[in-house]
Order: C-alpha cells, then sequence, then structure tokens
C-alpha cells in the first residue's frame, strides 16, 4: 500500500471552492433554521470545519412539510401533463452538467470521494436517472379492466403525495437522484434529509432545482440530525411516504415512527453484507481485480460492497497471494489526487468504527495479511485490509463494517458455498465468478439477495431495479419499480346500460 504525497507536493490541483449555500431550502427559498442553529461540516481528508450549515429539526420539518403539502394540493406540478414535467426534468439534469466540476469537488471535500469518479460517473450519473425518469413521467398510466359484470373498470395510477427522503453519507449525490428523481416524475412534492456528514451537493441541487423551473415546495431540503429532523419526517402525520437509506437499525425506527404515526408507507435500503464467489473455472488475475474492487470501490463505503470472498479451493491459494499483492499496490490519499484509488472515511466515527472492527477480527482468530492501520497522521484514512482464516460466525463476517475490509474464505463445492453465502441477514448484494453457465444459474437463483452480479460487480444502471430483501429492507431504486413506489393506485367503477358487450 502505498500513501500518495501530500498536498505542497503533490503535483495536482485542488479546486478552490466556495461553499455557497449552507441554509435550509424551503418553499423555494433558502432560510436560516428556525432555531438559529447550525452544525458542521468537515473535511475527511483533514478533519477540518469546511462550513457551518444550518441545523434543521422538527419545526423546519414541520415548515418543509406545509410547504410541500401546499404544492401538492395547489400548486401546478401534479396537475401539469407529465411532458412538462420533464421538460423542467431536463434543464435540471443539463444544469447538474453545467456544474459537473463544482459538485463534485463539493463531494469530495464533504465525503472523502474521489474526484475523478465523482466527474465520470456519480455527478453524471444523477443528471442520466433525471433524464430516464423525465422519459416516463408522460408514460404513466393505468388499465381498462375486463369486469365480470355490468361495469366499466379503469385504474389510475396518481402520486402518492408528499414524500420523505432520508439520503445517506456515502453516495450523497447518487441517493439523492435515485430518490428525487422518479418522485418528480410521478408528481409528487417533497422534503429531503441529507445526511448530516454530507450537505453540501444536496443544497446546491436544490438551488438548480429552482433555476430549472421546478415550482417552490415541490423540492425542499433540510439538512438535521437523524433523531431531530429525521424522526420528526418519518413520525410526520402530513408525509404520505418515506423513502430511507441507512443503517438496519435506523431502518427500524423508521418503521416504527411511520406505522405509529400515520401507517405511511415505507421503502427501505438498509446494510449489506455481499457475497462474492469465485469458482475454480474462474480467470484468477480477472477475479482478483474484480474483487478488489467489489471490497475497497468508495474505500468501503457502499452497501453491497463485497465483503465476504468466498474463494474455491482449487485456486484460493493463488487468489489470495495476487489478491495480497494488489492491495498493497493501492494508493491511498488526497482524493483530489487523479492517481490515488482511496480515500478518507467519511469522518472519525466511521474512521475508529472501521479500527475497532479490524481489532475484533484479530482477536476473534482472524489472519490479518495486509493492511490494518491508519495510514496518515491526520484525516480519515485506514489502509485497505486483507483477512484470511476467517469463520463464517466471526462479526467480520457478519456484521457491516463499512471500511476497507476483505474477509476471505475457502469453499469446496456449490452446495457448500450457497449455504454460506446465505448464512446472513442480510440481502442486498452478491457477485458470481465463474464460466460454468449450469453453476451461474445455480447459484444466482439459490443466494437471497436482491440483485446477482455475474463475472462483473457493481452494474448498476438506470433501468435495473436495485434493492435488497431479508434484513437489507424493502423497495426498489431504479428502473420502473422505482417510479411505481411514488405511485397509488385507485380503481374507478362506474355501471354500464344497455351495453352490447361487456
Amino acid at each position: 500500500m502505498a500513501m500518495a504525497a501530500a498536498n505542497g507536493a503533490k503535483g495536482f490541483e485542488v479546486p478552490e471552492l466556495d461553499i455557497k449555500f449552507t441554509k435550509l431550502f424551503i418553499n423555494g427559498q433558502f432560510v436560516d433554521a428556525a432555531s438559529g442553529k447550525t452544525f458542521e461540516t468537515r473535511d475527511p481528508r483533514t478533519g477540518e470545519v469546511i462550513a457551518k450549515i444550518a441545523e434543521g429539526d422538527k419545526a423546519d420539518i414541520d415548515l418543509a412539510v406545509k410547504a410541500a403539502r401546499e404544492a401538492f394540493d395547489n400548486g401546478p406540478w401534479p396537475r401539469m401533463p407529465g411532458c412538462a414535467r420533464a421538460r423542467i426534468m431536463h434543464r435540471f439534469a443539463d444544469l447538474v452538467d453545467q456544474h459537473v466540476e463544482e459538485l463534485a469537488a463539493l463531494d469530495t471535500v464533504d465525503a472523502g470521494k474521489l474526484f475523478l469518479m465523482g466527474k465520470m460517473m456519480d455527478i453524471p450519473g444523477g443528471a442520466n436517472l433525471l433524464r430516464y425518469y423525465a422519459g416516463a413521467a408522460d408514460k404513466i398510466h393505468g388499465e381498462t379492466l375486463k369486469m365480470a359484470r355490468p361495469l366499466h373498470g379503469y385504474t389510475l395510477k396518481e402520486p402518492v403525495g408528499v414524500v420523505g427522503h432520508i439520503v445517506p453519507w456515502n453516495y450523497p449525490t447518487t441517493m439523492f437522484f435515485f430518490k428525487v428523481s422518479p418522485a418528480l416524475a410521478a408528481g409528487c412534492t417533497m422534503v429531503v434529509k441529507p445526511a448530516e456528514q454530507t450537505p453540501l451537493s444536496a443544497l446546491f441541487y436544490a438551488h438548480l432545482a429552482k433555476e430549472a423551473g421546478i415550482p417552490d415546495g415541490v423540492l425542499n431540503v433540510v439538512p438535521g440530525f437523524g433523531p431531530t429532523a429525521g424522526a420528526a419526517m418519518a413520525s410526520h402525520m402530513d408525509v404520505d411516504k418515506i423513502s430511507f437509506t441507512g443503517s438496519t437499525e435506523v431502518g427500524r425506527l423508521v418503521m416504527q415512527a411511520a406505522a405509529m404515526s400515520n401507517l405511511k408507507p415505507v421503502s427501505l435500503e438498509l446494510g449489506g453484507k455481499s457475497p462474492v464467489i469465485v469458482f475454480d473455472d474462474a480467470d484468477v488475475d480477472m477475479a482478483v481485480n474484480l474483487v478488489n474492487m467489489a471490497t475497497y470501490m468508495n474505500k468501503g463505503e457502499i452497501c453491497v460492497a463485497g465483503t465476504r470472498i468466498y474463494v474455491q479451493e482449487g485456486i484460493y491459494d493463488a487468489f489470495v497471494k495476487k489478491s495480497v499483492e494488489l492491495a498493497k499496490k493501492s494508493v491511498v490519499g488526497d482524493p483530489f489526487n487523479p492517481n490515488v484509488h482511496q480515500g478518507p472515511q467519511v469522518d472519525k466515527d466511521q474512521y475508529e468504527k472501521v479500527l475497532k472492527y479490524i481489532d475484533v477480527g484479530k482477536s476473534e482468530g482472524a489472519t490479518l495479511l495486509t493492511g490494518g492501520k491508519p495510514c496518515s497522521d491526520k484525516g480519515y484514512y485506514i489502509e485497505p485490509t486483507i483477512f484470511t482464516n476467517v469463520t463464517d460466525d466471526m462479526a467480520i463476517a457478519q456484521e457491516e463494517i463499512f471500511g476497507p475490509v476483505m474477509a476471505l474464505m475457502k469453499f469446496k463445492t456449490v452446495e457448500e458455498v450457497i449455504q454460506k453465502a446465505n448464512s446472513t441477514r442480510y440481502g442486498l448484494a452478491a457477485g458470481v465468478v465463474t464460466k460454468n453457465i449450469d453453476t451461474m444459474n445455480t447459484v444466482s437463483r439459490s443466494v437471497r439477495s436482491g440483485v446477482v452480479w455475474v463475472n462483473c460487480y457493481f452494474a448498476f444502471d438506470p433501468d435495473a431495479p436495485f434493492g435488497g430483501c431479508k434484513m437489507s429492507g424493502f423497495g426498489k431504486d431504479m428502473g420502473t419499480d422505482a417510479l411505481e413506489k411514488y405511485l397509488h393506485t385507485k380503481t374507478v367503477v362506474t355501471p354500464l346500460y344497455n351495453t352490447p358487450w361487456l
């Protein structure tokens, strides 16, 4: 593992950032929190304060929901033709494209994400999600029903109403548009609560939405903390739907609050402990590179990270050797450096959590082959880490670490590895590496997860529904499935008189 040179001798430019938006965005205006409180958002490269952000709580959520309710009940957004919503969403996407560098830089300083990856994937991907759902906005329709009596029946697809979106910190832009794009296309209005660690890009997107022509009150953004702003939204009697991405523990609280308030429907995308299964017939070099990406992408801060790696015994030793060699070549450092592979963990809490799990792995008897230590005297950098001699009952094989930690395990048979892959409370994603189509079909149908990637990983696409099962949650993002989350089906029936046919 190499640590990239510090700023000064680095040979790369860090863009000058002007933090333009730090207030709450409610009813088309940037406003201070009702309490006047602010909180600090910090740069994980150094731990230093970037900006002070208005701290929304229950009073501000009430104001934002009131604005969203008025925009839904009496405003133009749900009433305009789908093609008109689509035109505005396309303008929104174009504006996102025009600000790629600035938006990618915001996610880099706020979340420690690779600047180059943000420019190439996260920000353009957000714009493309807007365009995908803009294309669906004028294609929302119900069905004509074939009734068994002299009745004419049909269904309407109507927007659910006011939606509360609670967005995580690991992919601030991607998750913002996972949720906002289909909800806008459906004709909903909404309140977004970005994670307190990463509020900067969400506030910028609110500004761009207004510039694009989205009416006031349709999209509101209220930064704040989960126990205050998040809890107020989940329990709000005038919120019609909650979409939450985050931990399983908080997902339970969101469901409980929704049930105890107005029984609003909830969709949850929660934790994961995704297996990647590598069979003897795999190309070892390809598999090693794929698994390295699956584990260390975004410094392991991704819900679908492939962290339980099962390798068949015939290639296990070669796989382990090459995996260690590749991990040691990984460059950890300033995420603005285009030569860096891994930036810092998002904040001090997450950094300490990952290091604690590494200590737990060692104390449980797993063998640390490489990494396992901090690799900078400032900021939240951790070496890419590999454990072997891991058993399925160890904490590092069962609990979501959300950091650059790989657990390597050996298996013999297809039947054995299916049982091992399913020996988790999570069911978000899985990977299979094999050249045998029969093995691929058997395993992909046997592993309990929301998505299975075969000979690839992180193969996301706007048209491919994404979401989990078991304690990884329920409900889908992306694809037409996501649009359905924000629509309510209404059946309309009228009698038929003197009709020649039913």
